[in-house]
């Protein structure tokens, strides 16, 4: 089984990978692998509601730059997912944003089913918002979200004081332990032969006709 964590701050060994790792030390522990993907510091376009990605089901974003296809590549081979993200004006960063916009309405199938979780480091506040934006992209895409002990968040202007956030690093361990142990129990569900739910044709309502 494979984790794949995404950390979408521009710093690539700042609050929010700090935080990501103390989740993967538990996955790690767990014997579940796991692969890290920074965003960067490039930046990556948003989502231009072209609907390239949907002709003939290409499955991915028809611009090729940035790590948008990558992600979705990576997706295929993954079991879970944590998306981490810095807290920018009560929001996660636009370049994440940016990325699981494009991510999970091109390559929406690779991600359902799968469980995923949000983590969000924060100076002081803008934390839940943040949290709360971050786990849309699961529940409108089947996946089981993976929570803690409290609300996924660790607080610190610098890697050292996010370390000295004990609840916050606790609330990461326990993610990675909860992630693994529901990664155990649907390989366990399949290996019983429980299928997937049924799908049923999609309905889509404007509300305006």
């Amino acid at each position: 089984m494979k984790v794949l964590l995404v950390n979408g701050s521009p710093k690539a060994q700042g609050c929010t990978y700090t935080a990501l790792s103390e989740v993967r030390k538990e996955l790690d522990a767990a014997n579940v692998e796991t692969e890290l993907l920074h965003v960067g510091v490039n930046p990556i376009r948003g989502c231009m509601a072209c609907g390239g990605c949907s002709r003939d089901d290409a499955g991915k974003c028809v611009f090729p730059d940035g790590p948008v296809n990558e992600l979705i590549e990576k997706a295929k081979q993954a079991d879970g997912f944590v998306f981490g993200s810095p807290v920018h004006y009560a929001a996660a960063s636009g370049q994440l944003t940016s990325l699981l916009d494009r991510a999970f309405f091109a390559g929406k199938s690779v991600f359902r089913y799968k469980p995923g979780a949000a983590i969000v480091s924060c100076r002081r506040g803008g934390a839940t918002a943040a949290f709360e934006q971050l786990n849309k992209y699961f529940t409108i895409s089947h996946m089981p979200i993976v929570s803690s002990q409290y609300w996924n968040m660790v607080h610190g202007n610098t890697p050292e004081e996010v370390q000295q956030d004990l609840e916050g690093m606790q609330t990461m361990r326990l993610l990675g332990k909860n992630m693994a142990w529901l990664l155990y129990s649907l390989q366990a569900g399949k290996a019983a032969g429980i299928a997937l739910p049924e799908q049923e044709p999609r309905e889509i309502t404007n509300f305006i006709r």
